[in-house]
């Protein structure tokens, strides 16, 4: 069956290694945060000014203070430090973050990623998303396979104004795991229950297959 969005995360979750500083966008990407495993070593960086985030606050336990890029509430670890929104774009364009993880409305299949203009919807701008996948060499988008209509949102061209170019290095869906290689998407892995011919037929772009696809572990 097909993963829910606490799905995507834990899946996420696993691409995050000890020592890493990882940004995390809005949305899906903010509950990775959540499931990262306890043995490892982690700064969270959020893109308004906070090193060192933790996950979200109980009920009851908010701070209205302290808020991610989403505006939503979180909490901090020990060591935490908080800075201008200068500083923080100093370490996302100085490649100082080594990991970033986004959400995206279309990704291509040479890399593209469209990811802040939503057709029929009014849209402030794209934050920063834009200083995240120029400076970023390792970037993971987390989004649904397909939109509420059920058309892909895996392209071979986007269609939508796009964020950046040829940067995404895999997608994780609530289908699958996808690899940005060459200029195409390869299969990595499927969701428990999932058949690489679901995935194939929920994906516009080209889809590499070469063997048995495991289905992802959780």
């Amino acid at each position: 069956m097909a993963l829910d969005k606490i799905g995507i995360a834990k899946r996420i979750a696993q691409e995050v290694q000890d020592g890493f500083y990882v940004n995390l966008g809005i949305g899906i990407p903010t509950l990775v945060a959540n499931y990262v495993r306890d043995d490892i070593e982690v700064e969270f960086q959020s893109e308004n000014g906070v090193l060192g985030m933790g996950p979200f606050p109980f009920d009851g336990e908010e701070d209205a203070d302290i808020i991610n890029a989403g505006k939503q509430t979180i909490t901090t670890l020990p060591g935490a430090s908080f800075f201008d929104s200068a500083m923080s774009f100093a370490m996302i364009r100085g490649k100082h973050v080594d990991l970033t993880i986004l959400g995206a409305m279309e990704v291509a299949e040479n890399g593209d990623i469209a990811n802040w203009k939503i057709p029929g919807k009014m849209v402030k701008g794209m934050g920063g998303a834009m200083d995240l996948v120029a400076s970023a060499e390792n970037i993971i988008v987390a989004m649904m396979h397909t939109n509420k209509h059920g058309d892909s949102k895996i392209l071979k061209r986007c269609s939508l104004p796009l964020t950046g170019v040829g940067c995404v290095t895999k997608v994780v869906t609530n289908l699958a795991v996808l690899e940005v290689k060459d200029h195409q998407f390869h299969l990595i892995e499927r969701a428990p229950g999932v058949s690489v011919q679901e995935i194939q037929e929920a994906t516009e772009a080209t889809l590499i297959v070469k063997g048995e696809i495991p289905e992802m572990t959780l």
